[in-house]
Protein backbone atom coordinates (compact mmCIF):
# COMPACT_ATOMS: atom_id res chain seq x y z
CA UNK A 1 0.00 0.00 0.00
CA UNK A 2 1.05 3.76 -0.99
CA UNK A 3 1.70 5.74 2.33
CA UNK A 4 1.08 9.22 2.24
CA UNK A 5 2.60 11.75 4.41
CA UNK A 6 0.77 13.15 7.16
CA UNK A 7 0.14 16.59 7.35
CA UNK A 8 1.78 18.43 9.86
CA UNK A 9 0.44 20.64 12.99
CA UNK A 10 2.97 23.31 10.72
CA UNK A 11 2.72 22.92 7.53
CA UNK A 12 0.62 25.96 6.69
CA UNK A 13 2.92 28.69 7.25
CA UNK A 14 -0.07 30.57 9.14
CA UNK A 15 0.10 28.16 11.74
CA UNK A 16 3.74 28.05 12.78
CA UNK A 17 4.57 29.52 16.13
CA UNK A 18 5.42 33.59 16.28
CA UNK A 19 9.23 34.33 16.88
CA UNK A 20 10.99 34.93 20.39
CA UNK A 21 9.62 38.89 21.23
CA UNK A 22 13.49 38.92 21.86
CA UNK A 23 14.41 37.65 19.28
CA UNK A 24 12.29 40.64 17.19
CA UNK A 25 13.10 43.36 19.30
CA UNK A 26 16.78 42.16 18.24
CA UNK A 27 15.94 42.44 14.64
CA UNK A 28 14.31 45.67 14.71
CA UNK A 29 17.50 47.31 16.09
CA UNK A 30 19.72 45.85 13.43
CA UNK A 31 20.30 48.65 10.30
CA UNK A 32 18.60 48.21 7.37
CA UNK A 33 21.67 47.99 5.58
CA UNK A 34 23.43 45.14 7.45
CA UNK A 35 22.19 42.09 6.80
CA UNK A 36 22.87 38.85 8.78
CA UNK A 37 22.72 35.32 7.45
CA UNK A 38 23.89 31.76 7.45
CA UNK A 39 25.72 29.61 4.83
CA UNK A 40 23.28 26.84 3.61
CA UNK A 41 20.61 25.98 6.39
CA UNK A 42 19.31 22.68 6.20
CA UNK A 43 20.00 21.81 9.95
CA UNK A 44 17.98 19.25 11.87
CA UNK A 45 20.23 20.95 14.56
CA UNK A 46 18.03 24.52 14.81
CA UNK A 47 14.77 22.32 15.63
CA UNK A 48 13.16 24.63 18.32
CA UNK A 49 14.84 27.68 17.30
CA UNK A 50 14.79 28.29 13.89
CA UNK A 51 12.76 25.30 12.99
CA UNK A 52 9.47 23.86 14.20
CA UNK A 53 8.14 21.46 11.47
CA UNK A 54 9.23 18.03 11.46
CA UNK A 55 11.40 17.60 8.28
CA UNK A 56 12.32 14.58 6.75
CA UNK A 57 15.63 14.91 5.04
CA UNK A 58 16.96 18.17 3.41
CA UNK A 59 13.70 19.77 2.35
CA UNK A 60 15.85 22.70 1.42
CA UNK A 61 12.61 25.03 -0.34
CA UNK A 62 10.31 24.17 2.81
CA UNK A 63 12.68 25.22 5.38
CA UNK A 64 13.34 28.56 3.49
CA UNK A 65 10.01 29.26 4.31
CA UNK A 66 10.91 28.89 8.54
CA UNK A 67 14.65 30.50 8.08
CA UNK A 68 13.19 33.73 6.56
CA UNK A 69 10.72 34.37 9.11
CA UNK A 70 13.41 34.16 11.98
CA UNK A 71 14.08 37.89 13.14
CA UNK A 72 17.98 38.04 12.52
CA UNK A 73 17.79 36.40 9.29
CA UNK A 74 18.31 38.66 6.32
CA UNK A 75 19.75 36.92 3.90
CA UNK A 76 21.04 33.35 3.10
CA UNK A 77 24.09 31.57 1.71
CA UNK A 78 22.95 28.99 -1.03
CA UNK A 79 26.46 27.29 -0.80
CA UNK A 80 25.62 24.07 -2.90
CA UNK A 81 25.67 25.59 -6.18
CA UNK A 82 29.18 25.58 -6.13
CA UNK A 83 28.74 22.05 -6.97
CA UNK A 84 25.61 22.18 -9.47
CA UNK A 85 24.24 25.22 -10.67
CA UNK A 86 20.40 25.44 -9.48
CA UNK A 87 17.66 24.32 -12.57
CA UNK A 88 14.97 26.83 -12.73
CA UNK A 89 12.42 24.94 -10.66
CA UNK A 90 14.16 24.60 -7.85
CA UNK A 91 14.62 28.44 -8.26
CA UNK A 92 11.42 28.87 -8.04
CA UNK A 93 10.57 26.35 -5.10
CA UNK A 94 13.05 28.80 -3.19
CA UNK A 95 11.08 32.31 -4.44
CA UNK A 96 7.90 30.76 -3.23
CA UNK A 97 9.27 30.13 -0.12
CA UNK A 98 11.02 33.92 0.44
CA UNK A 99 9.29 37.00 0.95
CA UNK A 100 9.68 39.55 -1.76
CA UNK A 101 12.98 41.57 -2.30
CA UNK A 102 14.91 38.57 0.11
CA UNK A 103 18.65 38.57 -0.90
CA UNK A 104 20.42 34.96 -1.88
CA UNK A 105 24.02 35.04 -1.86
CA UNK A 106 25.08 31.99 -4.43
CA UNK A 107 28.09 30.45 -5.01
CA UNK A 108 28.92 30.21 -8.60
CA UNK A 109 29.45 26.64 -10.22
CA UNK A 110 33.30 25.37 -9.30
CA UNK A 111 33.47 24.49 -13.24
CA UNK A 112 34.10 28.09 -13.62
CA UNK A 113 36.42 28.35 -10.39
CA UNK A 114 38.36 25.52 -10.27
CA UNK A 115 41.91 25.57 -11.57
CA UNK A 116 41.17 21.64 -11.94
CA UNK A 117 38.21 19.47 -11.52
CA UNK A 118 39.26 15.55 -10.55
CA UNK A 119 43.14 16.05 -10.48
CA UNK A 120 42.25 17.65 -13.70
CA UNK A 121 43.12 20.49 -15.69
CA UNK A 122 39.73 22.66 -16.29
CA UNK A 123 38.83 23.49 -20.10
CA UNK A 124 35.96 25.81 -18.51
CA UNK A 125 37.94 27.28 -15.73
CA UNK A 126 36.84 31.21 -15.88
CA UNK A 127 34.22 30.18 -18.93
CA UNK A 128 32.18 34.06 -18.62
CA UNK A 129 30.08 32.18 -21.49
CA UNK A 130 29.33 29.01 -19.72
CA UNK A 131 28.23 31.37 -16.38
CA UNK A 132 26.31 33.50 -18.13
CA UNK A 133 24.54 30.32 -19.95
CA UNK A 134 24.30 28.01 -17.30
CA UNK A 135 24.73 29.95 -13.98
CA UNK A 136 22.97 33.38 -14.78
CA UNK A 137 20.57 32.36 -17.12
CA UNK A 138 18.53 30.20 -14.71
CA UNK A 139 18.51 33.04 -11.72
CA UNK A 140 17.51 35.64 -14.27
CA UNK A 141 14.20 33.41 -15.35
CA UNK A 142 13.26 31.84 -12.32
CA UNK A 143 14.95 33.97 -9.04
CA UNK A 144 16.03 37.58 -10.13
CA UNK A 145 13.92 39.13 -7.35
CA UNK A 146 16.59 36.99 -4.92
CA UNK A 147 19.72 37.02 -6.58
CA UNK A 148 21.21 38.92 -4.06
CA UNK A 149 25.07 38.84 -4.89
CA UNK A 150 26.97 35.96 -7.14
CA UNK A 151 30.81 34.57 -4.87
CA UNK A 152 33.81 33.44 -6.88
CA UNK A 153 34.75 30.87 -4.78
CA UNK A 154 38.75 30.34 -5.98
CA UNK A 155 39.91 27.21 -4.10
CA UNK A 156 43.53 26.83 -2.96
CA UNK A 157 46.01 26.99 -6.16
CA UNK A 158 49.31 25.15 -5.36
CA UNK A 159 52.41 24.51 -7.61
CA UNK A 160 52.36 25.09 -11.08
CA UNK A 161 48.20 26.45 -11.10
CA UNK A 162 48.79 29.56 -8.82
CA UNK A 163 49.86 32.41 -11.05
CA UNK A 164 51.73 35.21 -10.04
CA UNK A 165 49.30 38.49 -9.05
CA UNK A 166 50.27 40.43 -12.14
CA UNK A 167 49.04 37.25 -14.01
CA UNK A 168 46.39 36.38 -11.73
CA UNK A 169 44.70 39.91 -12.09
CA UNK A 170 44.45 39.95 -15.91
CA UNK A 171 43.00 36.87 -16.17
CA UNK A 172 40.36 37.83 -13.38
CA UNK A 173 39.68 41.24 -15.16
CA UNK A 174 39.38 39.73 -17.95
CA UNK A 175 36.61 37.36 -17.05
CA UNK A 176 34.74 39.53 -15.03
CA UNK A 177 34.72 42.28 -18.15
CA UNK A 178 31.93 39.63 -19.93
CA UNK A 179 29.76 39.88 -17.33
CA UNK A 180 26.64 41.92 -17.16
CA UNK A 181 26.88 44.63 -15.47
CA UNK A 182 23.19 44.08 -14.05
CA UNK A 183 23.99 41.66 -11.30
CA UNK A 184 26.58 41.64 -8.22
CA UNK A 185 29.30 39.74 -7.70
CA UNK A 186 32.04 38.81 -5.33
CA UNK A 187 35.11 37.77 -5.42
CA UNK A 188 36.40 35.25 -2.81
CA UNK A 189 40.09 34.29 -2.59
CA UNK A 190 41.75 30.69 -0.72
CA UNK A 191 45.46 32.04 -1.63
CA UNK A 192 46.83 34.84 0.73
CA UNK A 193 49.91 35.37 -2.14
CA UNK A 194 46.70 36.85 -4.53
CA UNK A 195 45.55 39.58 -1.50
CA UNK A 196 47.66 41.85 -3.98
CA UNK A 197 46.63 45.69 -5.04
CA UNK A 198 46.44 44.58 -8.44
CA UNK A 199 43.46 42.26 -7.41
CA UNK A 200 42.39 45.41 -5.67
CA UNK A 201 42.10 47.75 -8.42
CA UNK A 202 40.23 44.65 -11.03
CA UNK A 203 37.94 44.21 -8.02
CA UNK A 204 37.30 48.15 -8.13
CA UNK A 205 37.20 48.77 -12.24
CA UNK A 206 34.47 46.59 -12.22
CA UNK A 207 32.48 47.13 -9.13
CA UNK A 208 33.11 43.68 -7.42
CA UNK A 209 33.17 43.33 -3.97
CA UNK A 210 35.60 41.48 -1.87
CA UNK A 211 34.37 38.50 0.65
CA UNK A 212 36.58 38.55 3.60
CA UNK A 213 36.53 35.23 4.67
CA UNK A 214 37.62 33.22 7.65
CA UNK A 215 39.02 30.40 6.51
CA UNK A 216 42.13 27.95 7.51
CA UNK A 217 44.53 29.52 5.30
CA UNK A 218 43.84 33.04 4.90
CA UNK A 219 44.33 35.99 6.65
CA UNK A 220 42.18 36.99 9.87
CA UNK A 221 39.19 39.10 8.73
CA UNK A 222 41.22 42.02 11.08
CA UNK A 223 44.26 42.09 8.79
CA UNK A 224 41.78 41.99 5.75
CA UNK A 225 40.45 45.27 6.89
CA UNK A 226 43.95 46.33 7.16
CA UNK A 227 44.46 46.18 3.04
CA UNK A 228 43.56 49.32 1.26
CA UNK A 229 41.20 47.82 -1.27
CA UNK A 230 39.06 45.49 0.34
CA UNK A 231 36.07 47.83 -0.02
CA UNK A 232 35.84 48.28 -3.78
CA UNK A 233 32.21 48.18 -4.02
CA UNK A 234 29.26 49.56 -3.39
CA UNK A 235 28.54 46.85 -0.88
CA UNK A 236 30.56 44.06 1.21
CA UNK A 237 30.26 40.97 1.75
CA UNK A 238 31.66 38.52 4.65
CA UNK A 239 32.18 35.00 5.17
CA UNK A 240 32.63 33.38 8.28
CA UNK A 241 33.69 30.14 7.71
CA UNK A 242 36.09 28.65 9.80
CA UNK A 243 38.74 29.89 12.43
CA UNK A 244 41.74 30.64 10.71
CA UNK A 245 44.41 27.53 11.41
CA UNK A 246 41.08 25.12 11.71
CA UNK A 247 40.85 22.43 8.93
CA UNK A 248 37.37 22.10 7.61
CA UNK A 249 37.16 18.31 8.48
CA UNK A 250 38.62 19.17 12.16
CA UNK A 251 35.48 21.57 12.61
CA UNK A 252 32.40 19.12 11.05
CA UNK A 253 34.03 16.95 13.47
CA UNK A 254 33.66 19.36 16.69
CA UNK A 255 30.77 20.72 16.27
CA UNK A 256 28.36 17.85 14.81
CA UNK A 257 24.92 18.31 15.25
CA UNK A 258 25.33 22.17 15.35
CA UNK A 259 23.04 22.70 18.06
CA UNK A 260 24.82 25.11 20.37
CA UNK A 261 27.96 27.05 20.25
CA UNK A 262 31.15 24.56 21.36
CA UNK A 263 34.17 27.08 20.55
CA UNK A 264 33.57 30.73 20.97
CA UNK A 265 35.94 33.28 19.01
CA UNK A 266 35.53 36.74 20.55
CA UNK A 267 38.46 38.08 18.19
CA UNK A 268 36.98 36.82 15.07
CA UNK A 269 33.41 38.23 16.17
CA UNK A 270 34.92 41.28 16.75
CA UNK A 271 36.51 41.45 13.49
CA UNK A 272 32.86 41.44 12.07
CA UNK A 273 31.85 43.84 13.89
CA UNK A 274 34.75 46.31 12.64
CA UNK A 275 33.42 45.40 9.18
CA UNK A 276 30.06 46.28 10.12
CA UNK A 277 30.61 49.74 11.24
CA UNK A 278 32.79 50.31 8.47
CA UNK A 279 29.82 49.11 6.33
CA UNK A 280 27.76 51.75 8.59
CA UNK A 281 30.67 54.68 7.88
CA UNK A 282 30.78 54.25 4.24
CA UNK A 283 26.77 53.57 4.08
CA UNK A 284 27.10 50.57 1.92
CA UNK A 285 24.98 47.16 2.41
CA UNK A 286 26.64 44.54 4.06
CA UNK A 287 25.82 40.96 3.71
CA UNK A 288 27.39 38.97 6.54
CA UNK A 289 27.32 35.27 6.31
CA UNK A 290 27.71 33.03 9.29
CA UNK A 291 28.89 29.19 8.92
CA UNK A 292 28.52 26.62 11.63
CA UNK A 293 32.04 25.48 11.57
CA UNK A 294 32.78 28.95 12.88
CA UNK A 295 31.54 28.42 16.33
CA UNK A 296 29.23 25.45 16.09
CA UNK A 297 26.42 27.09 15.28
CA UNK A 298 25.40 29.93 13.35
CA UNK A 299 22.14 31.52 14.73
CA UNK A 300 23.37 31.80 18.33
CA UNK A 301 26.54 33.59 17.12
CA UNK A 302 24.67 35.78 15.09
CA UNK A 303 22.47 36.35 18.07
CA UNK A 304 25.41 36.74 19.83
CA UNK A 305 26.66 39.87 16.94
CA UNK A 306 23.60 41.38 16.86
CA UNK A 307 23.18 41.55 20.38
CA UNK A 308 26.99 43.11 21.00
CA UNK A 309 25.91 45.61 17.87
CA UNK A 310 22.99 46.80 19.46
CA UNK A 311 24.39 47.40 22.96
CA UNK A 312 22.03 44.00 24.86
CA UNK A 313 25.16 41.78 24.82
CA UNK A 314 26.69 44.90 27.44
Amino acid sequence: MTSRRQPSLFDDVATLPEPVAELIELGRRVPPNIKFGTSTWTYDGWAGDVYHRTYRGAQPARRLEEYARYPLFRTVGIDSAYYEPPEEPVLAAYAKALPPGFPCVSKVWDRITAKRLDQRVNPDFLNADLFKDAVLGPYERAFRDHAGCFVFEFQAMRGKDLPDPARWADNLDGFLRQLPRDFRYAVELRNRELLADAHGAVLARHGAAHVFNSWTEMPTLGEQLELPWTFPASFTLARALLRPGRKYADAVQLFEPYDRIRDPQPELRQDLLRLVAEAMRRRIEALILVNNRLEGNAPETIRALVAALTGEGQ
